[in-house]
């Protein structure tokens, strides 16, 4: 694979031949106290790993299955509770956008502008996400062929920015199911910037509980060991310290007490895979 540009985000950058990096967090900021506690011990893990860390909860989940599930604080609230992280921590932020009108406020806020699977090709929040000055991951539809994403990155490109990196989320595979086809890391590699994959969107079963989404935790080991061994930039997993009591995607989020071990297997499979330019730490 080609190597992908270097994107800088916060104290450090990503793509090149650099160690692989973590965007971690719950899937929805429930409360500041829950948020802080998983975005410290988090933190905590990826230093003593020596991995570049990026926090990642989302202020308001748009695309939950029935109306009625918990969507988040809001902007004002959930950015609030985000620059504390940055504030108290050090750590650069990720948060989803969906709407054009938030772009500039939540920009203000977080280092990465992530753009959800399912806006992937609306045009105008990629032209307003680009035109912020802030990295912006765009997650892969699960409606999208890999190479499809050229023209997600020519959007970007016309919008004047080069500060990306892109996702892979898994394919939709008949019904309330997803599939990875691990060549799309490869293929939107070659496309000149840092790849992610997403480790628990990948094992969601798309309304698979009826009024909300499902998921299968069990396979996301398995599939995050597979990535490092084809080869990626980073790592996207949703972590919770009670999955089980998660008011968004508790069935597909890495236990917070199983974060540490999984890392390290990472680790060591992207040095043997000579995908990595450091020793696994242990």
């Amino acid at each position: 694979m080609a190597q992908p540009t270097e994107v800088d985000i916060g104290p450090f950058s990503v793509g090149g031949d650099r160690l692989h990096f973590l965007i971690a967090g719950p899937c929805v900021i429930e409360r500041e106290g829950l948020v802080l506690e998983t975005a410290s011990a988090i933190a905590e893990i990826a230093k003593d790993l020596g991995i570049p860390y990026i926090f990642k909860a989302s202020y308001d989940k748009a695309n939950r299955t029935s109306i009625s599930s918990f969507r988040g604080l809001g902007i004002a609230a959930g950015l609030k509770i985000l620059k504390k992280v940055k504030d108290e921590l050090g750590v650069p932020i990720l948060t989803d956008i969906h709407e054009v009108q938030d772009v500039l406020q939540v920009a203000e806020v977080v280092d990465v502008l992530q753009i959800p699977a399912f806006l992937c090709r609306q045009t105008d929040l990629l032209c307003a996400a680009a035109k912020s000055g802030r990295v912006v991951n765009v997650k892969k539809g699960q409606f999208l062929s890999p190479w499809d994403m050229a023209n997600v990155v020519n959007k970007l490109h016309e919008a004047g920015t080069r500060k990306i990196f892109l996702t892979e989320r898994g394919a939709s595979f008949g019904y309330q199911n997803l599939v990875v086809d691990m060549r799309s890391l490869p293929v939107m590699r070659n496309l000149g910037y840092p790849v992610v994959f997403d480790a628990t969107h990948s094992v969601q079963l798309p309304g698979g509980g009826g009024t909300c989404s499902s998921g299968q935790r069990e396979f996301v080991a398995p599939l995050a060991r597979a990535a490092a061994a084809v080869g990626c930039d980073g790592f996207f997993m949703e972590v919770h310290p009670r999955p089980e009591e998660a008011l968004s995607d508790g069935p597909n989020m890495v236990r917070l007490s199983e974060l540490r071990s999984l890392l390290q297997q990472l680790q060591t499979i992207w040095c043997v895979s000579g995908k990595g330019n450091t020793s696994p730490l242990t």
